[in-house]
């Protein structure tokens, strides 16, 4: 019996606001998977949908992301492609219902465990949110054994991992919830993805088109990415500072939410031990972990010792 070749189709995709057409070539069972799987179950009450596309630095993971995103969201754009965690974070926190956000790498090839540490923490903390906003989130990143272990067995969804056939781009295999855990849990320790007895023949082949708009929007992206990942070098920690900062942040967000201190009161506390820090400082850390406190009526509580300081040591 000779196998079926794989075939794709065209699928053109018109954006909601900028009425730019982007015509590209898709799988067929790609295509048949996001219609019966994803769009469904991002219309179910409080859903979200977690991919995961990995590969080696330029194989083609973030074209194939953006296809797979646009397809599903066609409102998605520039605004929505994301280069870091706090990005990350402000994009759940505004998205719309239904809408994709991708988050895309922007580390070198060296990056490391740590450098995804705070991806973690966000994808943990927000998703109250994202099920409630069925939320379209895409993870793109060099390889799947790099995300929290959590977050890749239970959260995720299935990887899609893009690779290259006898030095040609475009190709990827998919892992569907199964076989994603068999390989995290097997593969771990090499980090390969040839596992003796899984195998998937969920394969298929993409073309290399760029399709959130034109040229300029397409420039505009590489851009902001090189940008992003010349910051992410001069920022670059070690996996004990990493750690040390995520500790750090989690301890003051729960002082603050147990003993109900304002920001000022705070960062008050901490001057008292000698430890610098402005209540715009720790409002941002607790923000990562979703405070929600009435900020009116901080403001109004900050006003209130600012000017109590001015009255007391008066010019």
């Amino acid at each position: 019996m000779v196998q079926q070749r794989e075939v794709n189709e065209i699928v053109n995709i018109t954006d909601v606001k900028t009425g730019y057409v982007s015509e590209y070539s898709m799988s067929k069972r790609w295509k048949k998977n996001l219609d019966e799987k994803v769009i469904p179950a991002l219309h179910s009450k409080d859903k979200d949908y977690v991919l995961v596309f990995d590969g080696k630095e330029g194989s083609g993971k973030s074209t194939f992301a953006f296809q797979t995103g646009k397809y599903v969201d066609p409102s998605l754009d520039l605004k929505r492609i994301v280069f870091g965690p706090e990005d990350f974070r402000e994009a759940i926190l505004r998205a719309k219902k239904g809408q994709c956000i991708i988050y895309d790498e922007a580390f070198t090839g060296f990056s490391s465990r740590a450098s995804l540490s705070p991806v973690n923490r966000v994808l943990v903390s927000l998703s109250m949110q994202m099920r409630q906003k069925n939320l379209f989130i895409i993870v793109v990143l060099p390889t799947i054994f790099l995300l929290d272990k959590y977050m890749a067995l239970f959260r995720t969804k299935a990887l899609v991992h893009v690779y290259e056939n006898k030095g040609r781009r475009g190709y990827f295999m998919v892992f569907n919830s199964v076989k994603k855990k068999l390989l995290i849990l097997k593969g771990a320790k090499t980090m390969t993805y040839r596992i003796k007895g899984l195998h998937t023949r969920f394969k298929g082949h993409f073309f290399g088109k760029f399709v959130l708009g034109d040229a300029e929007v397409e420039k505009k992206y590489r851009k902001l990415k090189e940008q992003a990942m010349a910051n992410s070098e001069k920022t670059s920690m070690t996996s004990a500072q990493v750690r040390f900062r995520e500790q750090r942040d989690l301890i003051l967000y729960l002082l603050r939410k147990n003993t109900k201190m304002t920001y000022v009161e705070l960062a008050n506390l901490l001057l008292d031990y000698d430890l610098e820090m402005s209540f715009q400082q720790i409002a941002k850390i607790c923000a990562k972990f979703c405070d929600t406190t009435d900020r009116k009526r901080e403001r109004e509580e900050e006003k209130a010792q600012n000017e109590q300081k001015v009255s007391e040591n008066p010019q």
